[in-house]
């Protein structure tokens, strides 16, 4: 089985549209929009990263009723823009959650999700539901659906590096190796991830100790 490998990373904020100015500040790169996730109360912009990654900018959807639970990522709780997670993709989600488990890693159980298209279309996918902390990535199966970062539909600033602090690096570590996947995570008094960008205006760091956006 194909160990997973880098999907999106993902950048929450209580304010979508200040947070993708903000970024198209940084970078000299404008996000573009990615559409409204149903029943989640969530909408995203999105960023290519190279070699088929991307950043999900994702945060309240002022179309869309309040949803009946949380907003993922800890929206509802922030003050600011944060990088609060990432996935990786893989292709066959059962067998991935399988080998996991079998080595001591419960990533949970995979749910459905979809969001609509700027062109009116719908997007689906699976994943498994991504756990607080957000140094452990979830899985996401794209499955038939078109990736987003496919072909030339982003924009595209580079990922030049990603990392992550935690008070216990080797727990974190020992998850990521049953996931198939690594990240240099180094200790540290809270959990957090950093990324490295590289756009037209040089390169910004976005995430833990970067202050910015």
């Amino acid at each position: 089985m194909a160990d997973a490998v880098l999907d999106h990373l993902v950048l929450a904020t209580p304010d979508l549209e200040s947070t993708a100015a903000e970024v198209a500040a940084l970078t000299g790169v404008r996000p573009v929009p990615g559409g409204g996730h149903p029943g989640r109360g969530t909408r995203n912009a999105l960023l290519g990263l190279g070699d088929g990654a991307y950043l999900e900018i994702i945060g309240p959807d002022p179309a869309q009723p309040a949803p009946e639970g949380p907003r993922w990522f800890g929206i509802d709780s922030l003050a600011g823009p944060r990088l609060a997670h990432w996935a990786v993709r893989v292709h066959g989600m059962a067998g991935h959650v399988a080998r996991a488990r079998a080595l001591g890693y419960d990533p949970g159980e995979p749910v459905t999700m979809s969001r609509r298209t700027p062109d009116g279309g719908t997007l689906s996918w699976t994943l498994t539901p991504p756990r607080a902390g957000g140094l452990v990535p979830f899985l996401l199966d794209w499955g038939d659906a078109p990736h987003p970062a496919a072909g030339e539909a982003l924009p595209v600033v580079r990922l030049r590096a990603f990392s992550g602090t935690h008070p216990d690096p080797a727990t974190i570590r020992a998850e990521l190796a049953a996931l198939g996947t690594a990240l240099t995570v180094e200790a540290g008094d809270e959990p957090g991830l950093t990324a490295v960008l590289e756009g037209r205006n040089g390169r910004v760091s976005i995430g833990a100790g970067a202050g910015t956006p």
